[in-house]
């Protein structure tokens, strides 16, 4: 679609979207089946990833990532919809968790972790919800109190994308349980796998993206360095008010390019089925199916808009 006169894509990212969209083809259709029945893709499609580039595409390249611009991750959105292929966990790992850690946190902590999760050796997820407590932070019950430089923190999350494979997991805790408001009183920990009193629960079931892994995490006396503190101590609900947006974003992108998948497959289906001597497209409305203009990009000319 243009917008005016004007392209929203150009040609560096139609040719980006070819390079991703043969990955999609090639590195995740055939295995995804096999996927939903564990319930997660495998660790060597992170590294896949990493190794091809689609990871961490909006994080600045001198913090580790890839240092590309929002229409070029919406590439990989978009293809991932197309694909069918809900499994992979990459866009909340690579424009939900790399950008709190690439805008809040210390030199240290970029160095330690963008490089790592650019590469797919490390995995990220973040945890918000809570079994009485989803979008309302006011019901958040996880907490960390202080002890001397450290941070003891107690609770537990449910249906944390990216739970059981996560190598790190960026939690949202309350640090003053005294403030009026959330707005005051939350924190965000970056608390690693293998950490003392941390654990994740099995892979929870549901109806649909059976091959992404979501689960419950579990925090019983966690031990936490001042270093593991993102940001400022009770600063969290305004990065997490800060970062949402784009969240925000990339979801309403994905389910958008979701339904143009199902559009055209429903298209070629119509198209190809037959009864009464006709196919399905032509035994109603045939002129509205036959003038619809495809919805997915078909090929490196693309005149099409989702964000």
């Amino acid at each position: 679609m243009d917008i005016g006169t004007r392209r929203i894509f150009n040609e560096d990212h139609d040719m980006f979207r070819e390079s991703v969209r043969r990955f999609w083809t090639e590195e995740v259709v055939p295995y995804h089946k096999e996927w939903e029945k564990v319930g997660m893709v495998s660790r060597e499609l992170w590294q896949k990833a990493g190794e091809q580039g689609l990871l961490g595409i909006l994080t600045p390249e001198e913090h580790g990532g890839i240092g590309g611009d929002l229409l070029s991750a919406a590439v990989m959105w978009e293809e991932q919809m197309y694909s069918n292929c809900s499994g992979p966990g990459f866009a909340l790992h690579s424009e939900i968790c790399m950008p709190y850690i690439s805008n809040y946190g210390s030199k240290e902590q970029i160095d330690r972790f963008i490089p790592k999760m650019a590469a797919g050796t490390c995995i990220g997820a973040i945890a918000m919800t809570e079994p009485g407590a989803g979008s309302d932070l006011q019901g958040v019950r996880t907490y960390a109190k202080k002890d001397g430089d450290d941070w003891i923190l107690n609770g537990n999350k449910v249906f944390i994308t990216n739970g059981c494979m996560a190598d790190m997991v960026i939690v949202v805790t309350v640090t003053n349980r005294e403030a009026k408001t959330a707005a005051h009183g939350i924190s965000l920990f970056l608390v690693e796998k293998g950490m003392p009193g941390f654990q994740a629960g099995k892979k929870l079931e549901k109806i649909g993206l059976m091959a992404q892994d979501t689960a419950e995490l579990f925090f019983e006396d966690v031990r936490l360095p001042a270093s593991a503190l993102l940001g400022q101590a009770n600063k969290g609900f305004y990065y997490l008010m800060n970062e949402l947006p784009q969240e925000r974003l990339l979801i309403a992108d994905m389910a958008i390019a979701s339904s143009e998948f199902m559009f055209e497959e429903t298209r070629n289906y119509v198209t190809q089925r037959k009864a009464f001597g006709k196919t399905i497209a032509h035994l109603q409305t045939p002129s509205l199916l036959q003038s619809c203009p495809s919805a997915r990009p078909q090929t490196s000319s693309i005149e099409h808009i989702s964000v």
